[in-house]
């Protein structure tokens, strides 16, 4: 198992072999994000609610991983640490969403 460090280094290594640095401004590494989460979301697209979860799981695995790469080369390029980053917005979810109103429903918070 590799930690996140060992990740971010081999996505530069691997980005840096292709000279594909150019390319990576933030810009066009959000829109990368968009485009593969839509590549994500058409691996479900037409499937029932009760067949959502019989999804192919290698498919899964790389759209997951183009979607993560990019987030994580985005971060890396504004220097943001993605683990408190992450913990920080669920702080503020805790906020928006206390479990006294939220336990249990999907309404969004200004609904709660």
């Amino acid at each position: 198992m590799s930690n996140y460090q060992d990740v971010i280094k081999e996505l530069i290594k691997f980005r840096d072999e292709r000279d594909w640095q150019q390319f990576h401004d933030s810009k066009n590494l959000a829109l990368a994000i968009s485009i593969e989460a839509a590549e994500l979301n058409e691996l479900f697209l037409w499937k029932k609610e009760s067949q959502s979860d019989d999804v192919n799981i290698d498919k899964l695995k790389e759209e997951l991983a183009d979607v993560l790469s990019f987030s994580f080369l985005l971060a890396e390029k504004h220097h943001l640490d993605i683990f408190q980053i992450v913990l920080d917005k669920i702080k503020k979810n805790d906020e928006k969403y206390p479990v006294s109103k939220a336990k249990g429903t999907a309404r969004k918070y200004d609904e709660l």
